[in-house]
């Protein structure tokens, strides 16, 4: 194998690496998860149309990159700065916003495009 395959074939599985043990130490992953392959498993059923899968996985990647981006943040601070501190409050404080503003992002997302055809499969 190529150095270059090589190096690239590494940053994969530091990245899988990565996502894995967010899933293992996050309990907030670990309900992400979950809650990805219900809205996967709804949107089957449904039939979705293309663009509402667009809408999906957008919502979905979304969440899962802040959550991601949310553990890297707290992980950094906490190494940097363990002891309690306003900056290291405020570092983390924001991470976590961005996790809820990409939640409500994506509740939103499934209301819009699961909530109708859900009725109409459920009560009609």
């Amino acid at each position: 194998m190529s150095s270059w395959r090589s190096r690239e074939t590494r940053s994969f599985r530091h990245a899988i690496a990565g996502i894995t043990s967010t899933l293992r130490s996050e309990r907030h992953m670990q309900f992400h998860l979950v809650a990805t392959l219900i809205v996967i498993a709804l949107a089957i059923w449904l039939k979705v149309t293309r663009l509402e899968w667009l809408w999906l996985l957008a919502a979905i990647t979304g969440v899962w990159v802040s959550e991601l981006m949310n553990t890297a943040i707290e992980r950094t601070v906490d190494l940097v700065s363990p002891g309690i501190h306003p900056l290291a409050k405020t570092a983390k404080d924001a991470a976590a916003g961005a996790v809820l503003v990409a939640s409500l992002f994506a509740a939103a997302v499934g209301v819009i495009v699961l909530g109708p055809l859900l009725w109409e499969a459920c009560f009609q």
